[in-house]
């Protein structure tokens, strides 16, 4: 049986002396991700000859592609093998790309902790919490809201283990970068659905949310809006992933103009490149909202059974919308009565919004 180490615990931020090579074990979704673009970056300010390899589940990976601050995107594949046997074998594949001087937990699983711990890197950088105190070198307490609860922003979440290295945590703007085989394969998929010469007039309608089905807006609100895009001269795009095909063509089917389905047809390399190239995006409160932030997008974000504290950062081009229920946020993935929180949002104030962000006139 395994049991938690025995090393030095609470070692101070000035204790770290330049690490020549930092490992980052990244969040598990892709909003969260692109929420900790700005922890990268100041770690790459703090740390600036250092090498910094980002870890992450395999299929978020190209989300990091071409950013400036981190020096290898390093895929987590699914073990063969679950518990303490499958992160044995993650941290021997990371072991490979290493050693490391720095591990620097962003998820605050004792998982996460245990993954860098085993890789060799030293000290382990996390938030106290979750049975893994033992685990970590530099271990501030978690920030908490002005209730003294969590609803802390991501983005100044990660940013504050950063700054328990001693670093700059007060540029909290999102960044992505396409490469140039992102744009290629996105302007193949467009110029295959004959959406390439568009220009300024691609509207994106991701109706789908990996969190769960409390988080959607109804397929047939979406095609309303579609619609409305649609009337006012925009080509419309229904864009998700392989597990979203159904939903996206739901809301065309739904739709009485023309849509296009990507949902399932891009990596999340060749979606960031179609993003960078929309005029609006239409979405739930889901990873592509923080897609479009990041390159500017405007985004019209539907908001239920979340609290909008946890993502509160950000918002110049982004609107907002959410339905008054007595129940919201409740943070369950399945609404176990009306779903009162998105069937309340009526697709007109979709394009009010959207109109609001300069979309249209």
């Amino acid at each position: 049986m395994w049991h938690a180490p025995s090393i030095p615990i609470a070692r101070e931020a000035h204790d770290v002396a330049d690490p020549k090579r930092i490992l980052v074990r990244a969040p598990n979704w892709a909003g969260d991700v692109v929420m900790a673009t700005p922890g990268l970056r100041a770690l790459r300010v703090r740390f600036p000859v250092s090498r910094i390899d980002v870890a992450l589940p395999e299929p978020l990976a190209p989300l990091l592609h071409g950013l400036p601050h981190v020096d290898a995107v390093l895929s987590l594949r699914r073990p063969p093998g679950r518990g303490l046997a499958g992160l044995v074998r993650q941290a021997r594949h990371l072991r490979e790309s290493g050693p490391y001087d720095l591990g620097i937990s962003l998820p605050d699983s004792f998982s996460s902790a245990l993954l860098l711990w085993l890789t060799g890197a030293r000290p382990v950088v996390g938030y106290r919490g979750q049975w893994r105190r033992a685990l970590l070198g530099v271990a501030p307490p978690a920030p908490r809201d002005a209730q003294g609860g969590r609803l802390v922003p991501r983005e100044r979440h990660v940013l504050g283990l950063i700054e328990a290295l001693g670093g700059d945590g007060s540029d909290t703007g999102l960044e992505l970068r396409t490469t140039p085989d992102e744009r290629e394969r996105a302007r193949k998929a467009l110029e295959r659905c004959g959406l390439a010469e568009v220009g300024g007039r691609l509207a994106l309608l991701a109706p789908g949310a990996s969190f769960g089905p409390s988080k959607l807006w109804p397929a047939e609100s979406f095609a309303a809006v579609g619609d409305g895009l649609a009337h006012r001269g925009f080509r419309v795009a229904v864009v998700g992933g392989p597990a979203e095909r159904a939903l996206a063509r739901r809301v065309a089917t739904a739709m009485r103009g023309e849509a296009v389905v990507l949902a399932g047809e891009l990596d999340l390399g060749a979606f960031k490149a179609v993003v960078e190239r929309a005029a609006l995006l239409v979405c739930n409160d889901a990873g592509a909202r923080h897609v479009a932030v990041a390159f500017g997008v405007p985004a019209v974000v539907l908001m239920g059974p979340t609290a909008l504290e946890k993502t509160g950062l950000n918002l110049e081009r982004v609107r907002v919308l959410t339905a008054e229920a007595d129940c919201r946020p409740c943070y369950r993935r399945h609404c176990p009565i009306d779903h009162r929180c998105m069937t309340g949002i009526p697709p007109e104030r979709v394009l009010e919004a959207a109109a609001e962000l300069g979309a249209f006139p």
